[in-house]
């Protein structure tokens, strides 16, 4: 579905500073299915049956369920089906999945106090996107030529002015009409009809989970969690954008994005087991917001036959993510096969981005802290075009031999866009003219299936898991519009489907003590 926008209703606000837009805090929001490879070999579906330090990041409770002290190291290799090299980036590569311990003690004479620390990748952003279409007549320089016919690239006499612009024009605005669009002899404005498009753009980066856990169990029937995380956010994104004219030559915009910093949030968990002496458990997760404090910066250029232009800005920003709630349930049959079920929700239109208003002075810890407001336009838009994100995990394990398991796990993950979604380049937050690229894409749902396989060699266990993912998407390189009073305005590109395919191997090893 298209955004039917008539142009000259748009209005013009500024606000006092800068927060992230929409699209790009969707990208560093939710996480891959990663951990140890049990735990991916099960499709992640252990937050009830617990013993695995992966579920101190979905339900701390499981590290209560750990009867003797661990180690454990995982490392992998992740893999793009269908894609191509591009900006140094390739389509494999290896990764250091986790590394991380339980020190469990007893308390009492069937209680335990377990303490748990985990490092892990939560979040690999690793993947080169491709798309290409006809634009037929579209263009991104005829979005900023309605915006200046609009009278939304001015000050308000009436004259260009590029050092303090309305938020409606953006970065690109802003080159294309010192490049291309403003004839100052005629005093005029123009655009160019393109016939075709070319994107590449190639994403790196992780966000590190720092988990400390402490945790235990009442008269081991019921189990009790708290886990404090630490995030560490580091995103890049380099991409080439190509648009083919009719007449003149073609116009390149390449652009370098950042993303860094750190956030924490807390996790809480409890599993139990509601008949005394069955095996049966249900688990209950919940995790606060990540609160993270962050940086960006981009370096933006644009380049045709006449020469090249360019941008670049950074700021400071904070960005809370959602509450997520988890419900799960698992048991086991004799001592030759385990079942698990995991449901999570986290509503990602309810986010908030924030943009930073100063510094204060706190005599509390005798230091000063960054004062922040939520970008309420911004938060709007979120609300409009994210939605409410359901994740289910099913998983099994069967003991072929007593020492040898085989597992295997499908995970499923709804979409956090909604169909009509589309990033808006003419909201009133500045957020909008900090924007480097105009394109978007809106991701459907994930699908995982995974497999694996345990061998108990004596303390130390050795497991080896396989997991397919594949989410389909629709790519537009900018904000498509029709203007209600002249058809010729019209600004519509095609939505061009795209995918991310993905193998993953993985491999740990875990030592008990």
């Amino acid at each position: 579905m298209k955004k039917i926008i008539a142009m000259t209703a748009l209005a013009m606000t500024i606000l006092p500073a800068a927060a992230q837009e929409t699209y790009e805090n969707a990208k560093i929001m939710w996480n891959d299915l990663n951990g140890t490879a049990r735990y991916v070999g099960m499709g992640g579906a252990m937050e009830a049956l617990g013993a695995d330090i992966s579920t101190i990041g979905t339900n701390p409770a499981g590290i209560g369920l750990f009867r003797n002290s661990s180690a454990s190291l995982s490392l992998g290799m992740v893999s793009q089906q269908d894609g191509k090299s591009f900006g140094g980036g390739h389509t494999t590569n290896m990764s250091f999945d986790q590394l991380g311990f339980v020190y469990s003690t007893k308390s009492g004479r069937r209680g335990f106090i377990n303490l748990g620390f985990n490092y892990h990748k939560s979040r690999n952003f690793n993947y080169i996107l491709s798309a290409a279409s006809q634009l037929y007549g579209a263009s991104q320089n005829k979005l900023t030529y309605a915006k200046a016919k609009n009278e939304l690239l001015f000050e308000g006499n009436g004259a260009p002015n590029f050092d303090r612009p309305y938020v409606q024009c953006n970065q690109l605005d802003d080159m294309y009409a010192r490049n291309l669009l403003y004839d100052k002899n005629s005093n005029t404005w123009y655009y160019e009809e393109a016939n075709n498009y070319n994107m590449d753009r190639r994403h790196w980066g992780y966000v590190s989970d720092y988990d400390f856990n402490i945790s235990g169990n009442i008269n081991d029937r019921v189990y009790l969690g708290l886990t404090i995380g630490v995030h560490d956010m580091h995103y890049k994104h380099y991409s080439e954008y190509t648009e083919y004219f009719n007449v003149n030559s073609p116009i390149q915009v390449a652009d370098e994005r950042k993303i860094s910093g750190s956030g924490a949030d807390i996790k809480m968990g409890i599993i139990f087991r509601p008949i005394e002496f069955s095996p049966f458990r249900v688990g209950i997760a919940v995790t606060t917001p990540t609160w993270y404090d962050l940086t960006t910066s981009n370096y933006t250029s644009m380049s045709d036959d006449g020469g090249s232009v360019y941008n670049s800005e950074e700021y400071d920003f904070k960005l809370y993510t959602p509450w997520k709630f988890g419900l799960s349930a698992g048991t086991t049959v004799g001592n030759y096969l385990a079942l698990g079920a995991s449901y999570e929700y986290t509503d990602y239109g309810s986010m908030d981005t924030r943009y930073n208003t100063g510094t204060s002075y706190s005599y509390w810890y005798d230091d000063y802290y960054e004062k922040s407001k939520s970008d309420e336009e911004m938060n709007r838009h979120s609300g409009e075009n994210l939605k409410g994100v359901s994740t289910l995990k099913l998983g099994a394990e069967f003991k072929a031999a007593p020492e040898v398991a085989v597992r295997f796990g499908y995970n499923y993950v709804s979409p956090i866009y909604k169909k009509d979604g589309f990033k808006d380049g003419t909201l009133a937050s500045e957020a909008s003219y900090y924007s480097s690229a105009t394109d978007y894409t809106n991701w459907e749902a994930i699908h995982r299936i995974t497999c694996g396989v345990g061998i108990q060699l004596d303390k130390v266990n050795l497991s080896a898991a396989y997991q397919y993912s594949t989410q389909k998407g629709g790519f537009e390189p900018f904000m498509s519009y029709t203007d209600k009073y002249t058809a010729d305005d019209d600004n519509i590109a095609d939505v061009v489907k795209v995918n991310n395919k993905r193998h993953q191997l993985l491999l740990t090893a875990t030592y008990s003590f």
